[in-house]
């Protein structure tokens, strides 16, 4: 059993109902938060929570995160439940039906409103029951896509015209986001970090591989790493999403921490 790190706090995991949203929401309850799954797929959140709700006080609210009246709406409903909200887990994105093909403006768009602009949203609706309370961690998620410029998300011979690298520009921005919200937030006690993790065996991963998780860019990527894996499982990612929400972390801000075994070294 984990030390308990969280207890008490109450934290808003959007994204919960499935994948790494879930491996963090079970992580939080572990460690003694209240967890509350925010969700735009009811089914899945209500299921989650009734998967996790053995570990301890979990519950489900339904939100759009790209919508600003549905953020906004559901940070007054969470505040109002518990009282305050110490922890917000920016997971919710775009991914698994992505056609990474698709350089259309539409697509680009899309991806943006969802993982750049919900991202800024559920803060924003957020951050005013933080600052109230004089205290709060916020956490956002990018991925190691986001410096892998010098791949085409679909390599051809010839020249097809510029690729709008809709998802890795979308996680590029959420490094910059974090930048920026902890420059205005630092002042009430509140820090803004970043995840950011390599491939990770999610649902929607596992459609990219064979069964044994296994693709031409996961073993291209092991030889590249020093700890020789390509490939991680979403409870990987968790022991970071603790450190960033506890206290360990009360003078961190600002920050990433990219979990992928030494592939990419940010400086």
């Amino acid at each position: 059993m984990s030390g308990m790190r969280l207890r008490d706090r109450v934290a808003v995991v959007t994204g919960g109902g499935q994948g790494m949203g879930k491996a963090y929401a079970r992580r939080f309850l572990e460690e003694g938060a209240i967890v509350v799954i925010a969700e735009i797929d009811s089914g899945r959140g209500r299921s989650a929570a009734t998967e996790l709700a053995s570990l301890g006080e979990v519950s489900f609210a339904e939100v759009d995160i790209s919508d600003e009246d549905s953020a906004r709406a559901c940070a007054e409903q969470i505040a109002t439940d518990y009282g305050r909200i110490d922890i917000l887990l920016n997971n919710a994105a775009l991914y698994d039906d992505l056609d990474f093909t698709d350089n259309s403006l539409e697509s680009l768009r899309r991806v943006a409103d969802v993982n750049v602009n919900g991202t800024l949203l559920m803060s924003r609706a957020i951050a005013p029951s933080m600052v109230a309370a004089n205290r709060g961690r916020i956490i956002n998620v990018s991925s190691t896509t986001a410096y892998l410029h010098a791949t085409s998300m679909a390599p051809t011979e010839e020249f097809q015209g510029l690729d709008s690298y809709a998802y890795p520009m979308s996680k590029w921005s959420v490094i910059g986001l974090t930048r920026f919200m902890a420059g205005q937030l630092g002042r009430y006690n509140i820090t803004v970090n970043t995840i950011v993790p390599g491939f990770t065996l999610t649902e929607a991963s596992r459609k990219l591989t064979d069964a044994d998780g296994r693709n031409e860019f996961v073993d291209a990527s092991e030889r590249l790493t020093p700890m020789r894996i390509a490939a991680f499982q979403p409870e990987d990612m968790t022991g970071t999403a603790v450190y960033f929400a506890s206290d360990d972390a009360r003078y961190v801000t600002g920050q990433l921490i990219v979990i992928d075994g030494g592939m990419v070294s940010p400086t």
